[in-house]
């Protein structure tokens, strides 16, 4: 009869509640579907609950995130074997001793971002980074990256760190995140260290009237689709490659579960690519009329708006704003705004399963049949068609070696 696999008792140590941690433990599951690894993972929705005691907890192996000091400090004492999961340090002595270390790189996030914002025709640049913590040593790392390449390019690194994020302190922050925005020269590109810290500086953006991108070009880290689902500017990401991160943990862990001795190695894992949205398409512009035309067009031309309410929020006519934007960008207020509504679509299409009359309600299209009408007209293809053409080629990107 055939031996069946041992079956291990296996630790994560990971916040679920947030979208990188989750990329690390699909990671982790994808590993084990496609192995011959048995294991009993045990899992919280926010393992802090759990760290008293773990040290005696009877498993057999532990992946934990080590961005946090008190799981550090908590596996300090196990005999379980560990892997570490977090971000990359500059200084090789930040990482854990004698433990398999699998980063994040933050230096190749920043640059990719960075390289990002110089391809729109950019030439300054800013960081909007996280208080200095211990729990935030991540944020740092990314600050030093920034300010390396600041430092190669000859260019001062304006960072801004803000306040940590609380109820009490919501409006002095927005207030505070405004008066620096207003500060810098425009047209600038800002990194934000993650999408939520991207996400709070354009509401500060729209609060103060600051148009994105046209003055203010921003990226932020995670490829949140909530960070997306709320703003009313679409927000750019740096993808990370956290479900490879996963699958590398996992693999580490298999082979200490079978007695291979694997000391301090440290894998860095780069970015996957960059989800490229509104919040960063930067077009050089020269008339204040059509950048604040389109601040508003990017706010709201879901909402089915016209060109004559374009034209009542800058304050000018119909027929001069039209000339405006042709002798600006080639083309009406009209297609401005059909443009941004397509591509709003096209970006549902590829995340989500929804129902297309529900798609054309949502990106402000008078009819399902109007918006069938566009897609056929600028894409050659239904909007069925073009979401299983999107899904087929991303299959086949998954498939490739």
């Amino acid at each position: 009869m055939k031996k069946l696999p041992t079956t291990h008792r296996i630790a994560l140590l990971f916040n679920a509640n947030k979208i990188y941690d989750r990329g690390i433990i699909t990671g982790i599951g994808n590993y084990l579907s496609s192995t011959r690894a048995s294991w009993d993972l045990f899992l919280e929705e926010d393992f802090r609950c759990r760290l008293p005691g773990i040290e005696r907890w009877h498993g057999d192996g532990i992946i934990a995130d080590f961005d946090d000091p008190a799981v550090c400090e908590a596996l300090s004492d196990t005999r379980l074997p560990v892997v570490a999961v977090g971000g990359s340090y500059q200084d090789e002595a930040d990482y854990p001793q004698n433990i398999p270390y699998v980063a994040t790189d933050n230096f190749k996030l920043i640059k990719l971002a960075y390289d990002h914002l110089i391809e729109a025709g950019l030439t300054r640049f800013a960081c909007f980074s996280l208080p200095e913590a211990s729990v935030n040593r991540w944020a740092q790392e990314r600050e030093k990256a920034f300010q390396r390449l600041m430092q190669r390019d000859g260019m001062d690194a304006e960072i801004y760190r803000g306040v940590s994020t609380s109820a009490p302190a919501w409006d002095t922050a927005v207030e505070q995140q405004i008066a620096w925005l207003h500060s810098l020269p425009k047209p600038i590109g800002i990194i934000a260290v993650s999408d939520a810290r991207a996400r709070q500086l354009l509401q500060a953006c729209l609060s103060a009237g600051i148009a994105v991108p046209e003055q203010v070009a921003l990226i932020g880290i995670d490829n949140d689709p909530l960070a997306r689902t709320l703003t009313r500017v679409p927000l750019s990401s740096v993808i990370q490659g956290t479900e490879e991160m996963g699958r590398t943990a996992a693999h580490l862990l298999h082979q200490m579960l079978h007695g291979v001795q694997l000391g301090g190695s440290c894998i860095l894992v780069p970015p996957i690519g960059i989800n490229v949205l509104a919040s960063s398409q930067h077009e050089p512009l020269s008339h204040p009329h059509v950048m604040q035309a389109l601040h508003f067009i990017r706010q709201y031309a879901c909402q089915g708006i016209k060109t004559e309410q374009v034209a009542d929020y800058v304050g000018v006519s119909r027929s001069s704003l039209e000339s405006y934007f042709r002798r600006e960008l080639g083309r009406s207020v009209h297609d401005e705004i059909l443009r941004f509504k397509l591509d709003a679509a096209k970006t549902i299409l590829e995340h989500e399963t929804r129902s297309i009359a529900d798609i054309a309600v949502s990106c402000g299209f008078t009819s399902v049949q109007y918006m069938h009408a566009v897609f056929k007209r600028e894409l050659g293809c239904t909007p069925r068609e073009y979401q299983e053409r999107t899904a087929q080629a991303s299959l086949h990107a998954v498939k490739q070696p």
